[in-house]
């Protein structure tokens, strides 16, 4: 049973992600049927914590009161060295089998500290590819809002952090519990999606002229039915050389550059005007309104519908 929240402070941590773990897990909602936690906030070093927007918090309590507890929390922190008592603590608790959870760039802690190895794995957007690079021995999916993987659980940024305490909550107490933390605090007690739909993909640089001159014409004519024979011969090449000196350049296959630029399209039309989903998927090449659904939901883990809901320009008047 969850019942002891330990939260680690760490000095530059983000006041967000710290205070998103103090609003689930440091406030007794008993009076209305939900849980009340035994929430210790400790420090490596008792005393001013500066955090990262440079004011200080005070933190009275030391790593002892982390010996025993259920969840070990860790808040948004980058490119600061950590304290290795920290690293201790986490170590000890994920041996022990204590929950894990890391907000944001947390997840470098935990990496750190070695308990993301051979773990699935999940950070901000903007530092997913940092965390795989510099800890290679853990999967970062790059895509989800967190990650549980063996009770140790990554967030991404900011917002997921909810999400992911949510999930320990929902896990450990059940869908009651967690229901009345998330009507207190007025977010959903469990989101759809993934942070691939929060990402903005540019047009991707071109370094050959040839391939901008086509890329151009293929961004004006996103809405037509675009062949690889057709394209090569817009460029003045065979087809297999097309494609073959295309992926050299690109990074990718036309296929699947054209499937990107047509996503992008169509995310600008949802964000910016009214029109109906199958005139979406016409106008950004996808043809009909169900095959734009899939590829949203296999790229972005989110449906057209949702994401204009979510990103849509409103009305002011």
């Amino acid at each position: 049973m969850l019942r002891k929240v330990v939260c680690l402070t760490l000095p530059g941590m983000a006041p967000f992600e710290f205070g998103v773990l103090c609003e689930v897990f440091g406030i007794d909602r008993s009076d209305q049927g939900g849980p009340q936690f035994d929430f210790h906030i400790v420090a490596a070093e008792p005393g001013p914590i500066p955090m990262k927007l440079g004011f200080d918090i005070v933190v009275h309590e030391g790593l002892e009161a982390a010996e025993d507890a259920d969840l070990i929390a860790v808040p948004a922190f980058l490119d600061q060295e950590v304290h290795p008592e920290i690293l201790r603590v986490v170590r000890e608790a994920e041996q022990r089998g204590a929950w894990i959870l890391s907000v944001c760039s947390g997840a470098f802690v935990l990496a750190e500290a070695g308990v993301l190895n051979g773990r699935r794995s999940t950070t901000h957007w903007m530092y997913t590819d940092r965390l795989a690079r510099e800890y290679p021995l853990t999967d970062v999916d790059p895509d989800v809002l967190f990650v549980e993987d063996r009770k140790v659980v990554t967030g991404a940024g900011t917002a997921a952090g909810i999400d992911a305490a949510l999930h320990i909550v929902r896990k450990e107490l059940g869908a009651a519990a967690t229901n009345v933390i998330a009507r207190r605090m007025v977010v959903p007690p469990q989101r759809d999606g993934g942070q691939s739909q929060y990402i903005e993909f540019p047009v991707p640089s071109v370094r050959s002229d040839s391939f901008a001159r086509v890329t151009d014409w293929m961004l004006e004519n996103l809405d037509q039915d675009l062949t690889v024979d057709q394209l090569a011969r817009k460029a003045l090449m065979s087809s297999r050389t097309f494609a073959r000196r295309f992926r050299a350049d690109m990074g990718t296959t036309p296929a699947a550059w054209l499937n990107r630029q047509r996503i992008i399209r169509a995310q600008q039309l949802l964000e910016q005007g009214d029109e109906g989903l199958e005139t979406v998927a016409a106008k950004a090449g996808f043809g009909t309104a169900a095959v734009m659904r899939h590829h949203f939901l296999k790229v972005l883990q989110t449906t057209p519908a949702t994401y204009r809901r979510t990103f849509g320009a409103r009305d002011a008047g």
